[in-house]
């Protein structure tokens, strides 16, 4: 269907979309009516967030800019987060081209890299959040719970800085690009947190646990391995199952971080991970679909039918939603 987005204004950028990366969990939840905006839980009473255009990171070309707007011109390759629709549930959209975005959206890509690798840059931001924020000394235990993209990066973070990372998680073959990278360990727990047998595995505490699952039970489960002044960091989306007693975890002194979110000065530190090679992207990509094709992607995202882990649509040069 045709979409109707706003004529930009002076601190606008217009851009066409050569490549949007979708977020398989988030994008997902809100198709099965999860989530009403962002983070925020639907709950009964509430009104179905559709239409809605999914989405939330892309990058193409710039074709127009506003008066005000400086540090970008027409021609640049950039990558943008949110962009403006209207006649839609939200009024911000991902995959849609042309693309209205505040420029306060848009990043400007460095020279003479591969666009569609930094495609997926808010996801890849959150598992560099996940990495970078935790107390952590070279050396120490850290454990990811989830195989998807988020723990990939979030595990590829924590290798950087020094630190023994497994990873553990359902899929053998998400496992296995996570091993792929040459320093990573993998523990494959087809049901439940997988605690006893990490314990088998490592024999020492965990001084970093990161949830990208959303499941808060895990905590509990691993509070006993946990080292004394541990970090636990949660990236997940929990619904309405969010609640936890910190009076459990006082004796631990262990420190909470919450690192969904994101910033500009930390998409451009990602950005900057990704042109060094710290960060890798384009090998955890496993579909590319033709944007036209786009309902095929969303329907392998759900079915799962075969291995999935990255997701991008391309765009054609100068393409348009429809």
């Amino acid at each position: 269907m045709p979409v109707e987005c706003p004529a930009p204004g002076p601190e606008d950028v217009v851009i066409d979309v050569w490549h949007s990366w979708i977020s398989n969990g988030t994008e997902g939840s809100f198709l099965r009516g999860e989530r009403t905006a962002g983070d925020t839980t639907w709950r009964p009473g509430d009104p179905s967030p559709f239409p809605l255009i999914a989405g939330y990171q892309k990058v193409g070309r710039v074709t127009q800019v506003g008066a005000a707007v400086r540090g970008l011109a027409v021609g640049d390759m950039v990558f943008a987060v949110m962009s403006q629709v209207e006649g839609m549930f939200d009024r911000h959209a991902g995959h849609v081209s042309p693309s209205v975005c505040h420029e306060r959206f848009v990043h400007k890509l460095p020279a003479n890299v591969d666009p569609v690798a930094y495609s997926g840059l808010v996801l890849t931001q959150v598992g560099y959040n996940c990495g970078t924020r935790p107390r952590l000394q070279p050396g120490h235990l850290a454990v990811v719970i989830g195989d998807g993209l988020v723990g990939q990066w979030a595990g590829q973070t924590l290798l950087t800085r020094g630190a023994r990372v497994v990873m553990t998680g359902r899929h053998e073959a998400r496992l296995a690009a996570f091993r792929a990278g040459g320093k990573g360990e993998t523990l494959r727990v087809p049901a439940g947190s997988g605690v006893t047998e990490l314990k088998k595995l490592t024999g020492t505490p965990v001084h970093v646990l990161i949830d990208t699952v959303g499941d808060t039970t895990f905590y509990d489960d691993y509070l006993p391995v946990m080292a004394h002044g541990g970090t636990v960091v949660s990236a997940g989306f929990y619904g309405t199952a969010d609640k936890i007693e910190l009076q459990r975890y006082r004796f631990r002194e262990l420190a909470f971080d919450l690192v969904a979110g994101l910033t500009r000065e930390r998409l451009d530190a990602t950005m900057e991970w990704i042109r060094t090679g710290r960060l890798e992207t384009t090998r955890l990509i496993t579909h590319r679909f033709p944007v036209a094709q786009a309902v095929e992607a969303w329907a392998l995202i759900e079915s799962k039918r075969e291995h999935v882990l990255g997701v991008v649509l391309d765009w054609p040069a100068g393409g348009r939603t429809t």
